[in-house]
């Protein structure tokens, strides 16, 4: 009934296999990957004809996990998986961005690919093995791409590479890397680091290249013997070609004088003008117009790119590895916690840093548990930052990938928790961009944290560089704007600090890039960071000296374990009624660590005091302020350390004799008492006798000497 196939090897002690044939038929291509116990199913579907006037290429590369996948039934009230998390699509994007360069250029036809998580043993990261999954579907199906690919998590601990790393080994890695390409070279990488050199990063990449070769060899064997039969690639006819000579012919000279423009928006009015002419130009001679605006866009790829390598002059005039002008500025908001404006030619990023306590953290519900986040980095695009009208609402998928590498980057260098106990979030608005924006996000996060005060020991820059590469040479750009970038062949991203790298991201448009083209963009981009660094270092040399004034005061006290059910009391009412009373917000870790957030330095102490008499132990000898609570013959009970009562006796009340208690303190007195020692059951004896009642002085030798005896303890 069942065509079954299947391929096993052994990857990094651990068995990979590749099954297609038996689950989801119907799909062009389907392959379920097996790794440990962690379990994917990858199917990739491609429309037979093009939706007529499309001319571009709709692929959709959908991750998505099943909560009973790590045997967990789903949260809220409808009990089913809703929208997807930001890991999910991050894991999208993760796939998305190596094998979508792999289609043949005038492909048009839909093609939909889905990777769904059945099964996580909570040591294999799921996305490693649905990339390779998603390649193996691809490759089967006989949709036209130029694959397979693979893809490893490459990870550094105690100075050596690990590939794919179990989640609990990752932890302890200094490095968290993912790369993808083919038996050729590199198209994807994606990673966070504790300031590694450029040297050990490009180590890294070529390791993980060298690492997943035989899984190549595995998806192509697989395919030999279960691909369907290969779908016809489009063909070029003889019309397409006689239009693409006269559109070349006709617009060369009319784009070439638009790119003239320096200045973006002048640009692209310019190349709105150009286009429209060599429409109109064409439309003169009988061709068709609408079927030249592809052909237009190439002719556009063209004249940059044979510029770039010609004459070594960019579009904006530069060279290739100048920094466009930087301002930055910190402090502009008045109220928030730390802000930075960071302008890097017509890119501008305004970034807000706030901060909160404990109770801000992100609670994040994922198929390996749920776990909280104390650090958040959120990055809008809104459509004004490139003079457009557009849609505003929820994030899409490009600001949620833009926004985790700027957190990437930051990441590493923030202090522990107990060395800055408070939650941070950082929103990056987007006000300008022509190139880098998430570049410019973490320049801009980095002096906002250091403006709030967070302390960091290093700040963090961040630089994206761009290629050319043509068969007669190839041109490495620093800085790129958004015309190279989509008219380049590479987008590599490089953050970090004046030590090392903290984040990278490259993608490449091509086949594959040599390492002596990372090697060359990594020298590039150092030069380019610390640059960078020097001009970040105008607007604030070092970090803030404590947190804003606005910010939360938090202070940290530790306690007994066997205190905690004290200072929650039954039900929580004890802590209730120590937040009422100080205003704080108080945490209780199960290590006994208390976290005490103010917003002043006043409602903290009051928080403290009120803990403090609930755990502290009383000491023989020491005055303290109290409360009498009750009284009775034969003396007065005061609460005097948190809910703590001791019993000072008639004798010890005030000098002289004493006929009735109430005639010294009556209930709702505010005494000061001594303590004096305790009875066979533990109870406190207090005096007040030996206390100046004023003061709060001790009398006890004065007492001692007018009675002429030593003094008598109380009963």
């Amino acid at each position: 009934m069942f065509a079954y196939f299947r391929k096993e090897i052994e990857w990094a002690g651990r068995p990979l296999i590749l099954e297609t044939g038996k689950i989801a038929r119907q799909a062009d291509g389907a392959v379920m990957v097996t790794y440990g116990d962690t379990v994917v199913l990858c199917t990739a579907v491609g429309a037979k004809t093009v939706k007529a006037g499309q001319d571009f290429f709709p692929l959709t590369v959908t991750y998505q996990e099943k909560a009973y996948a790590a045997g967990k039934i789903p949260g809220g009230f409808f009990k089913r998986e809703g929208r997807p998390s930001e890991g999910e699509i991050l894991n999208s994007r993760l796939i998305d961005r190596p094998i979508r360069p792999l289609f043949p250029e005038n492909f048009l036809n839909e093609v939909q690919v889905v990777a769904t998580v059945l099964s996580h043993d909570m040591e294999n990261d799921p996305a490693i093995p649905a990339m390779i999954g998603c390649s193996a579907a691809l490759t089967l199906s006989g949709i036209p791409f130029f694959g397979p690919i693979a893809g490893a998590r490459i990870g550094q601990i105690n100075g050596e590479f690990v590939l794919n790393p179990t989640i609990s080994e990752v932890k302890e890695s200094t490095l968290d890397l993912v790369v993808a390409g083919t038996s050729e070279g590199v198209l994807m990488v994606e990673s966070e680091a504790q300031e590694l050199s450029e040297e050990r990063m490009l180590e890294a990449v070529i390791f993980g290249h060298a690492s997943f070769q035989p899984v190549i060899d595995a998806i192509i064997s697989l395919a030999e013997v279960a691909a369907r039969a290969p779908w016809p690639l489009p063909e070029t006819t003889k019309e397409e070609a006689t239009l693409r000579k006269r559109v070349e012919k006709i617009g060369n000279k009319i784009m070439v004088e638009a790119y003239k423009e320096r200045q973006k928006q002048a640009r692209v009015e310019k190349l709105n003008e150009a286009r429209e002419r060599i429409a109109q130009l064409l439309e003169e001679e009988g061709l068709d117009a609408e079927m030249a605006k592809p052909m237009i866009k190439d002719l556009e790829a063209q004249v940059v790119r044979g510029s770039i390598l010609k004459t070594g002059i960019r579009i904006d005039g530069r060279d290739l590895t100048t920094v466009r002008p930087i301002v930055a500025e910190v402090g502009l908001l008045p109220r928030a916690h730390g802000s930075a404006l960071f302008t890097r030619g017509e890119t501008q990023a305004l970034v807000v840093a706030t901060l909160g306590t404990g109770q801000d953290e992100q609670v994040i519900d994922a198929l390996e548990g749920e776990y909280r986040s104390r650090f958040m980095l959120h990055y809008n695009f809104p459509p004004y930052s490139v003079g457009e009208c557009g849609r505003m609402g929820s994030p899409g998928r490009r600001e949620i990938g833009h926004g985790k590498l700027a957190w990437r980057a930051i990441n590493p260098l923030l202090p522990s928790k107990e060395a800055f106990p408070y939650s941070i979030r950082v929103v990056s608005e987007i006000t300008e961009s022509n190139g880098s924006s998430s570049m410019a996000t973490v320049c801009g996060t980095s002096l906002s944290l250091m403006d709030a005060g967070v302390p960091m020991p290093r700040p963090v820059a961040g630089i994206a560089m761009g290629l050319i590469k043509e068969e007669r040479g190839y041109a490495v750009l620093t800085d790129i704007l958004g015309d190279e970038d989509h008219l380049g062949d590479m987008d590599f991203k490089v953050a970090g600090t004046s030590e090392g790298v903290t984040a990278l991201q490259m993608d490449i448009k091509i086949t594959s890039i040599t390492p002596e083209i990372m090697k060359t963009a990594l020298e590039q981009a150092r030069e380019g960071r610390l640059h960078i660094l020097g001009e970040m270092a105008k607007a604030l040399p070092e970090g803030r000296v404590g947190v804003s004034d606005n910010a939360p005061k938090i202070m940290t006290i530790n306690i007994p374990q066997d205190k905690i059910r004290d200072v929650i009391g039954s039900g929580g009412k004890v802590i209730r009624e120590i937040v009422e009373y100080s205003g704080a917000k108080i945490d209780i870790g199960e290590d006994g660590t208390i976290t005490i957030a103010a917003s002043n330095d006043d409602q903290a102490q009051k928080a403290i005091s009120r803990i403090d008499g609930i755990v502290a132990e009383p000491e023989i000898g020491r005055i303290y302020n109290g409360k009498v609570v009750k009284t009775a013959d034969f003396g007065a009970f005061v609460n005097f350390l948190g809910p703590r009562d001791g019993l000072v006796h008639i004798s010890e009340l005030a000098q002289g004799r004493v006929a009735r208690t109430t005639d010294v303190v009556k209930q709702g007195d505010e005494v000061k008492v001594k303590v004096v020692g305790f009875d066979d059951r533990g109870k406190v004896k207090l005096s007040m006798r030996v206390v100046d009642q004023e003061t709060g002085a001790d009398i006890t030798e004065t007492v001692g000497e007018k009675a002429g005896r030593p003094r008598r303890e109380a009963e």
